[in-house]
């Protein structure tokens, strides 16, 4: 059974997703039925997130919703994946365990960040020492494949990058959740097409997994992702992204760099934005303040619900723009993308001023917060 996508020109055998449909309905499931236990014991331990200066919540609110989130992939993948017991799946199995750890000890005690960058580090030289790893730019630049040791460089600074990028954005309710399961999804259609079924698995997981926590933490949230669920979200997509880049042969994904940037470039170039910012004010890159694209809106008035739409919509732009573009050079599309977003962050910073400014018969404040 096929169907044709004409808006996006693929051809989809869904005959192909059917194990997609039972690790994502599986992982949907679990995390489903464990979130409501995790909030008890949250609740009954006192295990909050506590209000403070630099975060958007006003009330305490149970924490570490990425035990279940984790358990409910790790199910699926336990009664759908085929394990071969390779070097690779081996290797990424063992980060998720160890990311996993590494977030309820911060969620717990507030780990240093010096300390959980050196274990990030350490797991993207593992995945890249697996056989993970940029080997090429496919023509980007001119640049086409890559010396070894270019290879681990920028296998490490992606999966790092990508990690704590998706870490810092989860600011709001619902945004890293809806940021990762659009993401998630997108990959796995890709993987499914080019024959990656075991990361296709994996990915079609997390997002069943995602899409059960959101339930919860659309706003007002019940529960927050905390850094047990955040970490391993950054760190899936960004492996994830890696192994899209090595196994494309898809003519429908030409410009496979680009495409897969597009996955991961509002995160991305959000925390690249904010560092760069800090450190134009002579501030440290790493102290906390409230300049990420959440918070140009939230700052603004606007409520976390229309806040976490609005950024997701413009993600969903982001990639089909990207993929329809994609006989054109790769390098002007990256140039699109970077004006858009400087554009895009100018006019969110800006949109109190706008709303002001709206003539009389436009759409009030509540409508736009609900």
């Amino acid at each position: 059974m096929k169907s044709h996508f004409q808006f996006l020109q693929i051809n989809l055998h869904l005959e192909d997703y059917k194990f997609a449909i039972l690790c994502f309905v599986t992982a949907f499931i679990v995390t489903m039925m464990s979130i409501p236990f995790i909030i008890k014991f949250a609740r009954k331990y006192s295990l909050y997130d506590m209000p403070g200066e630099r975060k958007e919540h006003v009330v305490p609110v149970p924490t570490m919703g990425g035990i279940a989130v984790v358990t409910g992939m790790m199910m699926a993948l336990l009664l759908w994946l085929p394990f071969h017991y390779e070097m690779q799946q081996l290797c990424f199995f063992f980060s998720i365990v160890v990311l996993f750890s590494l977030g309820i000890m911060d969620d717990l005690r507030d780990l240093s960040a010096k300390y959980k960058f050196l274990v990030q580090a350490g797991l993207a030289t593992l995945m890249a020492v697996s056989g993970i790893r940029i080997t090429s730019f496919e023509g980007l630049f001119g640049i086409y494949d890559l010396p070894l040791a270019a290879q681990y460089t920028f296998t490490l600074l992606t999966i790092v990058g990508v990690t704590n990028a998706f870490n810092l954005i989860d600011g709001i309710d619902g945004l890293a959740g809806g940021l990762g399961f659009m993401s998630l999804s997108t990959l796995g259609i890709f993987l499914t097409i080019n024959g990656d079924i075991t990361s296709a698995l994996i990915a079609f997981s997390l997002a069943g997994g995602i899409v059960a926590f959101l339930y919860f933490n659309f706003n007002p949230a019940r529960i927050f992702l905390g850094d047990t669920g955040s970490l391993v979200l950054g760190f899936s997509i960004a492996v994830l992204c890696i192994r899209l880049m090595q196994v494309n042969t898809s003519p429908a994904l030409p410009h496979a760099p680009m495409f897969i940037l597009s996955i991961v470039f509002i995160p991305v170039f959000d925390t690249m934005r904010v560092f760069a910012m800090r450190i134009w004010k002579g501030k440290s890159p790493f102290v906390a303040d409230k300049t990420h694209i959440h918070h140009l809106l939230t700052t603004a008035g606007y409520g976390h619900a229309f806040a976490t739409r609005l950024i997701c919509c413009i993600h969903g732009f982001i990639l089909l723009e990207v993929y329809w573009l994609k006989d054109i050079k790769e390098e002007y599309i990256l140039l699109i993308l970077i004006t858009f977003m400087l554009i895009a962050t100018t006019v969110l910073k800006n949109l109190r001023v706008l709303f002001k400014r709206r003539p009389a018969g436009g759409f009030s404040r509540s409508f736009i917060e609900n």
